[in-house]
């Protein structure tokens, strides 16, 4: 059910009934919409379709608003059809609309607001991607938490979705990484060691070092890194990505799948994608301008092997084979999102840090070459955490040494607070993260206020069941709500009615965000019918009749269903009481 969704249809087929139409049958009506007003005092739903109309059938607005609305009005569902302004068309809802609506979330439970809006489309949400060199830090845990949020609203509406992780384990940081190790090795053997500049010296690697003993013992003493190195890091690689995996969980992540960046080299992968640019034309020897600003001193021009991505909207070509034959950067990326596309997605996603906006073009250009520009590529930037503890700044984490990990976080607030927080504010937005706010038991805590709108409702249920009455949904369900008249009442109903076209305009701007947002606001209405009935007794949910009392309780239980189904997609736990 998707009332937003109903009336926009009932808009379209007033617009043929009432012959408007005829002038410009082939006027195209998907611009028309039908949404909340901006300000609910002038109607339950608003519609710009005489705005729309107004220049192929060369009319005034307001005529082609008040012929729509003489029509509309006709139907038993709309109570009132006013023009406003230039020609938008304000509509008012029978109030039998709004008191069908319970019943209709309760018959669909948690699949109401379910959407089939990406029709079985395969997608692909790559996120976090950290280097396996380290547990990951407070700027990974938004990452995971973002990306995992986005999957889950994208499989609510109706995507076939995978999570993807794409492990950075071909460059020179893994060396790096087993030469710490190797430290670390040492150190189990009662050597006195010293981390040098680059290399990791967090305390996580001290059990790895001691593994790395118990299963090689001496072997690796004395001994040159060309006889340890690849082992090692093949040894380090593994255990970082068991730790990885590891707090992931504690956050409630799981990966569909993990893609080694190893896998590409030595294969043909990166020569196959490169030769496939070939193909089309786009790869040449050329030499690239200075950098744009103050030309560096060290500059020269050098050949390079290039990708012409200024024809797939880049701002200049980009470099794929340095002039000494080794692969960019950029050229194992073209790989690893060639071999998506030949995987047969629809849809690309990749989530990065905000220090990947130069990425972010190049990137686009290399898939929309690779597919033909029939697989978009959606990038999103995660703009900086910045940590607080007692309203100051909160930096350091013992255990990996020059950050405050993921699994600090989950310790300290637990996975439900750290979810919901991180999705309070769109993703290129900078977040203000304090570790004693994020747990206050008050209203202006949205995690707090939305899990407590939820257990209100539980608490509720259990008070009427505990006095004999039948509240299950079955019974809630088939409750007669004709009494629901009161606007606290129906304003309430106005906004669970919301919850389906919200879900369908979250999950085309990949923007879980809005999910949080609106529970906040569902939360509120709650809470705010609740207190209503503090001093108005026929307001209050649990009545002195069983009739009664389920009709007031179906309203609330419908708001407990889309709680929980919005907090579903966030990855946060409901809560059916608080303590």
């Amino acid at each position: 059910m998707n009332l937003f969704s109903d009336i926009r249809s009932l808009v379209i087929a007033s617009l043929q009934d009432s012959g408007v139409l005829n002038d410009a049958p082939d006027a195209n009506l998907d611009p028309i919409t039908v949404e909340p007003p901006r300000d609910a005092a002038h109607g339950d739903m608003a519609t710009n379709a005489a705005m729309v109309l107004a220049k192929p059938l060369r009319q005034k607005p307001r005529d082609i608003a008040e012929t729509l609305a003489a029509v509309l009005v006709k139907d038993d569902r709309i109570a009132s059809a006013e023009v406003a302004g230039p020609g938008f068309l304000n509509l008012r809802l029978a109030a039998g609309v709004w008191q069908g609506l319970p019943s209709a979330v309760l018959a669909q439970g948690k699949d109401f607001g379910r959407s089939s809006l990406g029709q079985g489309k395969k997608v692909n949400v790559e996120f976090v991607s950290a280097n396996p060199t380290g547990p990951m830090h407070v700027g990974h845990a938004r990452g995971a938490i973002v990306g995992d949020a986005m999957a889950s609203l994208l499989d609510f509406a109706g995507f076939d979705v995978t999570r993807e992780y794409y492990i950075n384990d071909g460059g020179a940081q893994v060396d790096v990484l087993a030469r710490s190790v190797y430290l670390r090795y040492l150190e189990a053997h009662g050597q006195e060691v010293e981390f040098a500049d680059g290399t990791y010296p967090g305390d996580y690697l001290v059990p790895v070092g001691e593994a790395l003993k118990a299963k090689v013992g001496d072997d690796y003493l004395d001994k040159g890194e060309q006889y340890w190195l690849a082992d090692v890091r093949e040894f380090a690689t593994d255990a970082m990505m068991d730790l990885i995996r590891a707090d992931l969980k504690a956050l409630g992540v799981e990966m569909d799948h993990f893609f080694s960046e190893k896998s590409l080299y030595g294969t043909g992968k990166i020569e196959a994608a490169i030769q496939t640019l070939d193909e089309k034309g786009l790869i040449y020897r050329g030499v690239l301008e200075p950098p744009k600003g103050k030309k560096p001193e060290d500059w020269e021009p050098r050949e390079q092997t290039l990708f012409k991505s200024t024809e797939h909207g880049d701002d200049v070509d980009r470099p794929i084979m340095k002039s000494d034959g080794s692969w960019t950067y950029f050229a194992p990326d073209i790989a690893y999102h060639y071999d998506k596309v030949a995987r047969g997605f629809d849809l690309l996603i990749d989530i990065f840090g905000a220090d990947h906006g130069g990425y972010v073009k190049r990137m686009k250009a290399a898939v929309s070459a690779l597919s033909d520009g029939k697989v978009p590529l959606d990038i999103k930037l995660l703009q900086l955490v910045k940590l607080y503890k007692n309203g100051e700044p909160f930096k350091m984490s013992k255990r990996a040494g020059t950050f405050v990990t993921l699994r600090d976080v989950v310790d300290m607030v637990g996975p439900d607070v750290a979810r919901f927080h991180m999705l309070t504010r769109k993703n290129d937005a900078a977040l203000d993260f304090d570790f004693d706010k994020v747990v206050e038991q008050s209203k202006e805590n949205p995690v707090f206020y939305v899990q407590y709108a939820h257990a209100r409702v539980c608490s509720v249920i259990r008070k009427a069941a505990d006095e004999g009455m039948d509240v299950s949904d079955a019974s809630l369900a088939k409750a007669d709500l004709s009494g629901m008249t009161h606007d606290a009442e129906l304003t309430l109903a106005r906004k669970i009615a919301e919850w389906p076209r919200l879900v369908e305009i979250a999950a085309k701007g990949n923007e879980p965000h809005r999910i949080a947002t609106f529970l906040s606001e569902l939360a509120a209405e709650l809470h705010a019918l609740w207190n209503r009935g503090n001093d108005e007794p026929e307001l209050r949910f649990v009545q002195g009749d069983e009739a009664t009392t389920q009709a007031k309780i179906a309203l609330a239980r419908a708001t407990a269903v889309v709680i929980s189904a919005g907090l579903a997609i966030l990855g946060v736990t409901p809560m059916e009481e608080m303590r």
